[in-house]
């Protein structure tokens, strides 16, 4: 059952008398549940739900109360999916038509804390168990799901979205300076980070406990693991193969509608094209265009040309019902506002514009669809992982040689070295493979880090504008069963043959050829000089002006010297992937809405 969750424990206050508190807590994720909400309100324990109604999904009423003779029961709220949810209701030997919450109760009831290693799924969960005076949260495997927390001497707020926890007066939202490296470039962020200071966000495959008196305590309930490879290549792309349908099948509705994104490259194509074969009506598909296109795309590294076509020829070949959605400027520009309400956190401007219109649009034909997101970070799909010179290096690889916007930092503020402390920490992260050498064993260690932070900000982008329009998007490519096993797949044989090369051999046979001769192209991005021009006019503005909250924070002379270069269009060759140099204002503009919007302290 998708939507929203809001939750208070706090030992010291009754809540009874706050109802009005957590309903309002509650009311911030209607967007997310516009289908209806409730309240489980105890004296120290309380759970709001939003609920967005899911076709052919058994659910049951939310928050789920399992009684107890004397005092609390377990009361159980989650946001997402259960894909197995079958199979645990079988195992539990539970009727058919038990419900989603019924299953998820007698899972809890049965195995305690460890009934979420028996799920698969995108979810966030919490479970209040009132005999133990226990509070679970937990995420699903990849993080698909987001779930926040904060803290405080006698008690703990969470929710879906950070606005359910700032909607308690108990919590005053403060920019957490010493952690601006991350604010000012999201893909160095690293599991539970925020940029708000008290407020963690609970980790991929991770169970958060808390009780009275003591801090909350996470821990891994499930990890990537190394071992050797021991199928040959045919039988690699065979077993991918296998995973992927099994994926895609358990990610379908089962009843209703079902829409997918479709580029036309390899990843939403496999995805889309599997869906038609399964579904007993037509898949309806979906890419987005922008009017711009024709007058001012350019090709790229990482966006060699437009989706659209491509798109076309992929809906033909499998005989979906294809939608191009054309955004314009001004559309974009429209959508921003909302996008940061999606967020509640510094969001991406027009890379989340683009998003939030067409999930807009196929909000219109239906609840659910997928996406084949992530199938790059797993495959290989990024031309960085082939340059020597970048993966060779002791750093990030996908960072380039470009300015950051750290660097411009004010000295007090800045934190020499965050960069390369950030990559040793992930690098005592790797699970390696003992006696693995060479360019396989460096090559684990590159797209691990790509499993952290560059996912992370793909995955949320996908949610965050999806769940806003009420539409629950699946990714069977994050599957973790899936994920393992490519895990272990060795580099060689995984990119042997190029980009993706495991992935397009595996998936070859319901491809149309304009999908799998096409090179990598990133999801689309509006590239208009008007764009760019006001992107440095605000962070123009930013620097300079007495007003705004954000100047005290920056060496302006050597920033205002880094704008005039970028308006002059001279840091193109320096970015990654051909981006333009006013991309890499897009988090300084957002940092400033944000800070403005959610009246953020930054003292």
């Amino acid at each position: 059952m998708s939507g929203g969750l809001v939750g208070w424990i706090d030992h010291e206050r009754d809540l009874t008398k706050h109802a009005d508190v957590v309903r309002t807590m509650t009311d911030t994720m209607a967007d997310r549940g516009p289908d209806g909400g409730a309240l489980h309100l105890t004296r120290h324990a309380a759970l709001g739900h939003r609920h967005l109604a899911l076709p052919g999904t058994a659910e049951g009423q939310q928050p789920a109360v399992f009684p107890a003779p004397e005092g609390d029961g377990v009361a159980l709220a989650y946001d997402g999916a259960i894909y197995n949810l079958a199979a645990v209701r079988r195992s539990l030997g539970l009727s058919p038509a038990a419900t989603d919450t019924d299953v998820l109760l007698h899972a809890y009831l049965t195995h305690g804390a460890a009934f979420v290693t028996h799920l698969t799924g995108a979810f966030a969960l919490a479970v209040w168990d009132g005999r133990q005076r226990r509070l679970l949260l937990a995420r699903d495997h990849l993080g698909l799901k987001p779930l926040y927390y904060h803290a405080y001497p006698g008690g703990i707020l969470f929710a879906s979205l950070p606005r359910g926890i700032m909607a308690n007066p108990l919590f005053t939202p403060r920019l957490d300076q010493s952690l601006m490296t991350m604010v000012l470039q999201p893909r160095l962020t690293l599991a539970g980070e925020t940029p708000l200071a008290g407020l963690r966000e609970v980790k991929p495959a991770h169970v958060v406990t808390y009780a009275p008196g003591r801090s909350p305590v996470s821990r891994a309930y499930w990890r990537l693991t190394s071992e050797p490879h021991e199928h040959t290549a045919a039988r690699t792309a065979e077993r991918v193969r296998e995973l992927f349908d099994d994926a895609v099948a358990g990610q379908l509705p089962a009843s209703g509608p079902c829409g997918a994104m479709l580029s036309g490259g390899v990843d939403s194509t496999s995805v889309a094209a599997l869906a038609a074969r399964l579904l007993p009506h037509p898949l309806d598909t979906y890419c987005v265009e922008f009017d711009s296109d024709e007058e001012h795309f350019a090709p790229t590294e990482l966006r060699p040309d437009v989706d659209a076509p491509y798109a076309a020829a992929a809906a033909r070949f499998m005989g979906s019902r294809h939608t191009t959605l054309t955004a314009t400027m001004p559309d974009l520009l429209a959508a921003i506002p909302a996008t940061r309400r999606a967020r509640d956190l510094p969001g991406w401007g027009q890379f989340d514009a683009s998003m939030y219109l067409l999930f807009q649009r196929m909000r219109q034909d239906t609840r659910v669809a997928l996406s084949g997101e992530a199938a790059d970070e797993f495959f290989g799909g990024y031309p960085y992982l082939f340059k020597s010179e970048l993966v060779g290096r002791d750093g990030f690889p996908w960072l380039g040689d470009g300015p950051r916007l750290a660097d411009y930092l004010v000295p007090e503020l800045a934190r020499d070295g965050d960069e390369k402390a950030r990559y040793a920490q992930l690098m005592s992260e790797v699970p390696r493979l003992p006696g693995e050498r060479g360019l396989d064993a460096r090559m684990r260690e590159v797209l691990y880090l790509g499993m952290a932070g560059p996912l992370a900000v793909v995955l949320d982008r996908k949610e965050r504008m999806s769940a806003a329009q009420g539409l629950h998007v699946r990714l069977p490519f994050c599957d973790h069963r899936l994920v393992q096993y490519v895990w272990n797949v060795p580099w060689s044989m995984k990119c042997g043959g190029g980009l993706k090369s495991l992935l397009k051999e595996a998936m070859a046979a319901i491809l149309p050829p304009s999908t799998l001769n096409r090179r990598k192209s990133a999801y689309p991005h509006v590239q208009n000089p008007a764009h760019d021009q006001a992107l440095v006019r605000e962070a123009t503005w930013i620097v300079n002006a007495s007003e705004s909250p954000l100047r005290a924070m920056f060496d302006a002379p050597r920033l205002n010297d880094l704008l005039k270069r970028i308006g002059a269009g001279e840091l193109r060759a320096q970015l990654p992937g051909g981006s333009s140099g006013a991309q890499l204002l897009v988090n300084l503009v957002e940092l400033n809405a944000w800070v403005r919007d959610y009246r953020v302290s930054i003292s």
